[in-house]
């Protein structure tokens, strides 16, 4: 068997699969980077200086080794023969399969603008931007972030925290658009702006411009105004990274497409992560992954069981001192309530939508102690009719 990706849901599989059948297969995993596997949901605090590279390592050299794994790092597949049952890197190194597995993750959405491969302009995706941004953090002072999702903030927190003057610049009209309404937004922007963080949002970057060095200078933008950049990160946003999956012949969709059993259009070979299309969706966030690697794991065992049937979703910052929870449809709509607490002066703010006498989704910022509750109450889909009172309060109690 062949997994191709060293990330966390092809490694989630494999450790998973090795409970349920340690012998049945001898695997290789290939990895386009030159590390063990990592908890990417970590390079947050590792930038912010609050981990270490080595504290996030999941499994380490050894672990591959006593597990019989055999292991090409630095090694990106460039080609699949699906007739001959072999994956071919891009040094010419070879495998075969009987199974395979693909976990090619994601790639960072690039801007269609003048600029982006200009020395200086990064993504955040792996360790290699991680420690780029901080190298850059070291020597310069003024960095530019492109985005402000989940990422962009994390991003900018830590470069905040490593002594540089951050802008963030976002095309939305608020922070973190499909995770907050506008409300909880505008409390998180004040607790950014605190920590020292300048925001310009409902912009659009028109160039990266570079200076005489030839390293990035300034960013541009559409209304004409600019500011100095010696750093730029961009993040806006990921892409299912389907290239090699295309090029196999394996149909693709906003991701690889894949069955309940995550199993692709070949039989024999199966797609789990951020690469992976189920029922119209691809997945960004790691409790999926997870949910799909059990799943996968159970069909690779040959057990034959195990139904992939979607995830809920719920989001939470990493930076330290913000409390922030989304889950579910929380700006409702037609036919739906909205029950709102709001406490500017404390910095707290919830609102829970329910629909059909049942919690559709909800927001809370500056005290998220019910949040799981909710996660909980959202998942079951059970009616709150009995409960409405205590929705605000942790009833869960």
């Amino acid at each position: 068997m062949v997994c191709v990706g060293n990330g966390m849901a092809g490694i989630r599989t494999l450790e998973e699969l090795l409970k349920l059948a340690p012998d049945l297969y001898d695997i290789t995993v290939f990895g386009a980077e030159p590390h063990p596997n990592y908890n990417r949901i970590m390079l947050s605090p590792v930038l912010a200086g609050e981990q270490t590279m080595q504290e996030i390592v999941l499994n380490d050299l050894d672990w591959y080794k006593r597990n019989g794994i055999t292991l090409h790092l630095g090694r990106k597949i460039s080609a699949i023969d699906r007739i001959k049952r072999v994956v071919r890197a891009d040094d010419g190194t070879e495998a075969g399969y009987d199974r395979l597995l693909l976990a090619t993750g994601s790639n960072p959405i690039m801007l269609p603008i003048p600029g982006m491969n200009l020395s200086g302009v990064l993504t955040y995706r792996d360790i290699a931007d991680t420690e780029g941004m901080i190298r850059a953090a070291a020597q310069y002072k003024n960095a530019v972030v492109i985005g402000g999702g989940l990422l962009g903030l994390e991003a900018a927190n830590g470069l905040k925290l490593r002594g540089m003057n951050v802008t963030v610049v976002h095309l939305a009209g608020w922070l973190m658009e499909r995770q907050l309404d506008r409300t909880a937004a505008g409390l998180l922007q004040q607790s950014l702006e605190e920590k020292g963080l300048s925001f310009r949002l409902a912009t659009q970057t028109a160039e990266i411009a570079a200076g005489e060095s030839g390293r990035v200078a300034a960013v541009k933008f559409k209304d004409g105004s600019s500011v100095e950049a010696d750093l730029v990160v961009v993040a806006a946003g990921i892409r299912p990274n389907t290239e090699l999956a295309e090029k196999s012949g394996l149909q693709c969709s906003r991701g690889i497409l894949v069955n309940d059993t995550m199993q692709t259009y070949d039989p024999r070979i199966y797609a789990v992560g951020e690469c992976a299309s189920h029922r119209g969706v691809a997945y960004g966030l790691v409790a999926p992954l997870f949910d799909m690697a059990k799943v996968c794991a159970t069909h690779l065992a040959e057990m034959g069981i195990g139904r992939y049937t979607g995830s809920m979703l719920s989001t939470k910052l990493k930076v330290t001192g913000i409390d922030l929870f989304s889950a579910g449809d929380f700006q409702g709509g037609e036919g739906s309530e909205d029950i709102v607490l709001s406490d500017p002066a404390s910095g707290i703010y919830k609102r829970i939508v329910i629909k059909d006498d049942r919690l559709i989704g909800s927001v809370l910022y500056g005290d998220t102690a019910e949040g799981p509750w909710h996660f909980e109450l959202l998942r079951e889909g059970r009616k709150v009719n009995d409960i409405r009172n205590q929705l605000m309060f942790g009833g869960a109690a």
